[in-house]
């Protein structure tokens, strides 16, 4: 009732981390949904985005994200909340292994053969991010070393 009342402005990441391959990882939680998603999470204050994303995917998956670059900082609703969430995209060639207290399952998957669940908000995000990615780097996905 009171996060509804204060109705705060949160911060934090979504990664898009793709393998050699250009296969994109997703999880899925243990709480809420039972949707695919990216790996992601709140910022520590001060936290920059960039490290937020390593140390969010680390967490959740095990995995190390390298050549990580912020692509858009989109503003969303999360129950009453401004939500500022910094989506970054990255590499990394790390096996996933889900935390199994946060995340329960965890895979890559190529772009054309996403898992389902998945909201179709999140669907129509990574066209979006993909295309801003490949504007901005000239790159289909990314091979960054």
């Amino acid at each position: 009732m009171l996060w509804t009342l204060r109705r705060p402005t949160v911060e934090g990441v979504r990664v898009l981390a793709f393998n050699a391959q250009g296969h994109l990882l997703m999880q899925r939680h243990s709480y809420g949904s039972d949707d695919w998603m990216f790996p992601g999470g709140g910022m520590d204050r001060g936290e920059h985005p960039l490290a937020a994303s390593e140390r969010e995917l680390r967490e959740e998956t095990g995995c190390r994200l390298t050549g990580a670059r912020e692509i858009q900082t989109v503003v969303e609703d999360l129950f009453g909340a401004t939500n500022i969430v910094h989506v970054v995209i990255g590499r990394t060639d790390s096996t996933p292994v889900p935390d199994g207290r946060e995340v329960i399952e965890a895979g890559f998957f190529p772009l054309d053969a996403l898992p389902e669940p998945m909201t179709q908000d999140l669907r129509q995000g990574l066209q979006v991010w993909m295309e801003t990615y490949r504007r901005a780097s000239g790159q289909g996905t990314p091979t960054l070393k």
